[in-house]
């Protein structure tokens, strides 16, 4: 299929990729219309076109991540991330409409031939085919044409900015800002008994505000203009629908509002507010997030988890529906806000000019019903066991998974060294972007084409069990990124799958190669008896919106601290007991002690707390004559002998365990990561977080024998 792609230095190509793949509970849509929104596909086609200095200082919350990258990874890695980021292609659009052609298992409300209207920037692209969720997608009412249809979710935002305005029959509203969402804006106001008044510069624009609604506009002296309109009083409601950054529209949006009037930001702008002013009209300011309520809910949207209508009445998927019944009806007319209709074939050029479009369609050819099932493919094809007999040497290598992750720590040291099979990933325009960067032979977004003797899993960590289990069961040599699982029972699935696989697993565990690793070792190792060690995590604060906050995920304990528990293995041998605490309200904080089988002990202190300038991990170890200490696997000192040894080191172990694995797929050579030690590492896990849940001491050989029974002992 065909798909838009965006790149950071302002190209614009039209590119064939893989067809998207049906996600759990959703719908795969072959695409008729899609609509551009001029002012947000603008201002991504202009960020792109920035210079490295420009996009730093339009960023500086990059940039900070940048910093704390180096911290940790050194500068080789942050550079090489930061490259991968501008090289890599972004889709573009958010509000489309289609047929459904497809249909998940899970899915209730759709059938194949649907007609329906589809938003999100992160399916609603400018392709021939999209994979939608659930609750982003609302059945199109006969009466109402594809073209319009594809407005629904530009529709929508503008609709949730009314919402958010609470405006009633008969109140005057100001809206300024007359491009596609300040006409939408005008239009619903208008349908909701409001009188309008719009503002905009373009003259052109305010005839057409005229034609949806608007019962007066002005373009200069507004102040004046309101006054004179409300006789004073000033406006019920101001809906600011401009984008950027002025100091001088935001005054004059309060200037022009009545005594406790609203103030409502629908577009992306960054208000400054005059504080007197402000204060003394004792004025409401919200901001009106998008579609409506469920937006950035992962939940809601990719979940298909919906909210009751008695304490939610209008979702972003209600929104959808209220506006295709308003075109329905005739009440909502897009054509005045339609100046172009262009073929897909056509688009990128359309780019050039859209400060004098309004609202562009882009026509697809879509529309017939694709021909394969509508059941999700998941199983890795199975080879037989003729061409299992001589597969020790792999000749090609399959990753499942390549975002910036995989592309920066993984990929870049398997590139050149061996020959790559099939890259899968859940956007077709990201996987196409993989296969020509690396050299892959195809790019796909179905992993049942993934088919060579070796595989990488680097996806969400929710789908490692289920892809290491198909992938063992077909007698594949599995890298997994860590965690290997999420629960107990998953482990104990894995541990008999290990039995019967011709196989092997090795899960992403690089601290122990880290070059500042191997030689604390090699110390310690030199040390007899017990040693005492201590790792402390400064991991940071989490953004709730980031992926690891989604409890579906594992949370960062057993995403995150797994690394170091397996470093304790790594270090000091088999563990046999542990007893954890929660620190704080949250559930990222922990502090957690080993005791191991050679009489050794380990204590983790896992903190979302601190400051980002100190440095995220900090080793201590204890033994006999020495002290070894490293500060982000960058330094290592030891103590011994009245003696200080620093050794300097730029590492984190990607590449190291990237080499060990291949010389075991390609040479012949030991497993580097033997899959018991792995399991072993993740018991350990699951063991603190429960001795956490508990607030338990965790007796690991009878943790383990009760799981595989099937019991554990939930008391204290």
């Amino acid at each position: 299929m065909k798909q838009l792609a965006q790149y950071q230095d302002g190209r614009l190509e039209l590119q064939e990729v893989p067809e998207p793949v049906l996600m759990p509970g959703g719908v795969l849509v072959r695409t008729t219309c899609s609509v551009i929104s001029p002012g947000t596909e603008r201002m991504k086609v202009e960020q792109a076109k920035m210079s490295l200095l420009e996009k730093a200082r339009a960023r500086p919350d990059q940039v900070r991540k940048v910093l704390d990258t180096a911290r940790t990874l050194g500068w080789k890695a942050a550079v090489e991330k930061v490259r991968n980021r501008l090289e890599s292609p972004t889709p573009l659009g958010y509000s489309a409409a289609g047929v459904v052609v497809a249909v998940d298992a899970l899915n209730t409300r759709f059938r194949v031939g649907d007609r329906v209207a589809c938003g999100g920037a992160e399916c609603a692209h400018h392709a021939e085919v999209i994979a939608v969720p659930d609750l982003l997608a609302a059945k199109v009412p006969e009466g109402v044409e594809d073209w319009q249809a594809a407005y629904t979710t530009l529709a929508a935002i503008a609709m949730q900015g009314v919402r958010q305005a609470q405006t009633q029959i008969g109140e005057r509203v100001l809206v300024i800002g007359q491009g596609l969402m300040g006409l939408l804006t005008t239009r619903l106001l208008q349908i909701a008994g409001a009188r309008v008044m719009a503002v905009d510069l373009n003259e052109a624009r305010l005839e057409t505000a005229k034609q949806m609604g608007a019962e007066r506009v002005a373009s200069a002296d507004v102040a004046n203009a309101v006054r004179e309109w409300t006789s004073g009083m000033g406006v019920d409601a101001v809906l600011l629908c401009v984008g950027g950054q002025s100091a001088e529209v935001t005054a004059q949006a309060v200037a022009c509002l009545r005594d406790r009037g609203t103030l409502v930001i629908v577009g992306m702008h960054d208000a400054s507010l005059e504080w007197k002013t402000a204060f003394q009209k004792d004025i409401t300011v919200r901001y009106s997030r998008s579609y409506g309520p469920g937006r950035y809910d992962t939940s809601y949207e990719w979940g298909g988890v919906d909210y009751p209508a008695g304490y939610v009445r209008w979702t972003e998927n209600r929104n959808f529906e209220a506006c295709l019944e308003l075109m329905r009806s005739g009440q909502l007319d897009l054509k005045p806000v339609t100046t172009r209709r262009v073929g897909f074939g056509d688009v990128v050029g359309v780019y050039a000019r859209l400060e004098s479009e309004v609202g562009v369609v882009i026509e697809c050819a879509g529309g017939k019903p694709m021909a394969e099932s509508t059941e999700r493919r998941t199983n890795f094809p199975v080879r037989s066991g003729s061409e299992l007999e001589n597969s020790f040497y792999v000749s090609t290598l399959d990753v499942i998974g390549a975002g910036n992750f995989v592309r920066t720590m993984l990929l870049l040291h398997v590139k050149g060294k061996m020959a790559l099979g099939t890259v899968v990933n859940g956007t077709g325009l990201s996987a196409r972007h993989v296969k020509e960067k690396f050299g892959f032979a195809k790019a796909a977004t179905d992993f049942a084409e993934a088919t060579s003797e070796a595989v990488i899993i680097g996806t969400r960590h929710d789908w490692h069990a289920a892809m290491v289990l198909r992938a063992l069961k077909a007698g594949r040599h599995v890298f997994v990124e860590k965690p290997l699982c999420l629960t107990p029972d998953e482990l104990a699935v894995m541990d008999a799958a290990m039995v019967e696989t011709t196989g092997s697993l090795m899960v992403g565990f690089n601290r122990r190669f880290a070059p500042a690793a191997v030689e604390m070792k090699k110390w310690l190792d030199g040390a007899p008896g017990a040693k005492m060690m201590s790792y402390q995590v400064c991991a940071g604060v989490l953004a709730t919106d980031h992926w690891y906050a989604d409890p579906a995920q594992g949370g960062r304990i057993i995403g995150e601290a797994c690394h170091m528990l397996d470093f304790a293995c790594f270090m000091l041998g088999r563990p046999v007991r542990v007893s954890a605490q929660k620190a704080g309200a949250g559930a990222d904080s922990v502090s957690a002690q080993v005791e191991f089988a050679e009489g050794s002990t380990f204590q983790l202190i896992y903190s979302a707390e601190g400051d980002s300038a100190f440095p995220k991990e900090s080793i201590r170890v204890f033994a006999n004559g020495l002290v070894a200490e490293c500060e982000n696997f960058m330094k290592l000192t030891v103590w011994k002998n009245r003696k200080v040894k620093v050794t300097k080191h730029a590492s984190k172990g990607h590449a190291e365990e990237m080499a060990a694995w291949l010389g075991f797929l390609k040479d012949g050579k030991p497993h580097p990561l033997p899959d018991a030690q792995s399991r072993q590492s993740m018991r350990l896990t699951f063991a603190v977080v429960e001795a956490v849940r508990r607030s338990a001491v965790i007796d690991l050989d009878k943790h383990s024998m009760a799981h595989a029974a099937g019991v554990v002992n939930e008391s204290p």
